[in-house]
This record gives structure tokens, C-alpha cells and sequence, in this order.
């Protein structure tokens, strides 16, 4: 990775926050190119061209050779460290908590985030926000049962499913979400903090 790559994103996304700040850790260049979502950009002609699903983030390797989804720009950026075992179960370990947080943890935690910080939908949809916010609960049951056995989610040291689920665990109060009742969810965000090269989400996405 000679050149430096760019990552489209919009501020203040978990999703575009994972590969970033495994960038920023990792010691990657990159440049950071804002796109404004709730505008509409990521529907536009030249968008598309880069990405027909029309979502960030997108990472730009070279010019017109992209990668989308945020868990796969981890599996990438990781390649080659400790972030991601060589060894297949230890990698399957990984890859088990990656498909975790886009299917149990990632479609309620972050969206009941984005209705009520962004939509401020807080009242107008607070029975849907409820319903959804059980699921979400669900989710951190199994994290805090998983981080009560082992400092780190996929084997006895930090990873890229650490960084994955950290993106919006650390924003879920957000939503409204309270995380009192999970010690170990807690002490697990201050180890994944207090990791070199982490920052926060604010610094890395710029």
C-alpha cells in the first residue's frame, strides 16, 4: 500500500469509523472524503459508478478499483497481522463475530442509533424503537456473557472483531441504550481504548 488510499464515509458513522480507525492503528495513509449521505450523494450518477450499492463507506485501493462493506475493508487492512490470525480456527473465530455484529448487532444497535441521534425519531417511533431495542439488548447479553470469559471477543487478544464491535457499542447510548447492567461490555470499550494508535471516532474520520 504504497499510495495512499481514500475512504469515502460520512462522519459520525460506526461503519465508516471501523476501517478508519484500523487505518489510524495500523499506520495507514489515507485520505478522508466527507460525503453527504442525508444529501443524497451516495444516489448520484458518479457515486454509483463507484459503488452500485450506493453506500459507505467505499474504500478506494487505486484509481477505479474500490472496496465496499466495512467488514471486508477490515479483512483487507488486517491482512498479514495480529488484527486477523493466520491460524484457520482463530480466523473463523474472527470472521464469527464479524458476521455477528452486521446480522444481531449492527441492524439494532446502530439503527435505533440513527433514528433517535440523527432522524429524531425518539417519540414520533418510540414503540418500533422499543420492539428493536430488544434485539439490540439481546445482542450486548451475548457480548457481556462472551467479554465475563475472555478480555477480547475472538481469541485472548485484540482484532478487527474487536474494532467492528466496538464501532457502535461505544455509541449505543446514543440511542438511548443503557449499558449499566454490562460491566464487562464496559471494561472491554476502555481495553479497546486504551490501544496504541486508537482514536476516537471524530479524529479518525477527517
Amino acid at each position: 500500500m504504497t499510495r495512499a488510499i481514500k475512504l469515502y464515509g460520512m462522519s459520525g458513522s460506526g461503519n465508516c469509523y471501523k476501517p478508519a480507525l484500523l487505518m489510524r492503528q495500523r499506520g495507514i495513509e489515507f485520505q478522508w472524503q466527507e460525503v453527504d449521505v442525508m444529501g443524497g450523494e451516495t444516489r448520484s450518477p458518479a457515486f454509483i459508478a463507484k459503488n452500485p450499492n450506493g453506500k459507505v463507506p467505499l474504500l478506494e485501493l487505486q484509481p477505479g478499483e474500490y472496496l465496499a462493506e466495512s467488514n471486508a475493508m477490515l479483512c483487507y487492512l488486517a491482512e498479514g497481522s495480529d488484527l486477523l490470525p493466520s491460524h484457520p480456527l482463530t480466523r473463523a473465530r474472527v470472521m464469527e463475530w464479524l458476521f455477528f455484529e452486521q446480522y444481531s448487532h449492527e441492524p439494532y444497535i446502530a439503527t435505533v442509533r440513527y433514528w433517535v441521534h440523527y432522524a429524531g425519531k425518539a417519540q414520533q417511533w418510540r414503540e418500533k424503537i422499543a420492539q428493536t431495542m430488544v434485539k439490540g439488548y439481546a445482542a450486548l447479553d451475548v457480548m457481556e456473557q462472551r467479554l465475563g470469559r475472555s478480555p477480547y471477543l475472538a481469541c485472548g487478544h485484540y482484532t478487527i472483531a474487536d474494532i467492528a464491535l466496538y464501532a457502535y457499542t461505544h455509541v449505543a447510548h446514543q440511542g438511548g441504550y443503557q449499558l449499566d447492567r454490562y460491566p464487562a461490555v464496559r471494561r472491554w470499550l476502555a481495553r479497546v481504548e486504551a490501544q496504541d494508535g486508537y482514536c476516537e471516532m471524530a479524529a479518525a474520520c477527517a
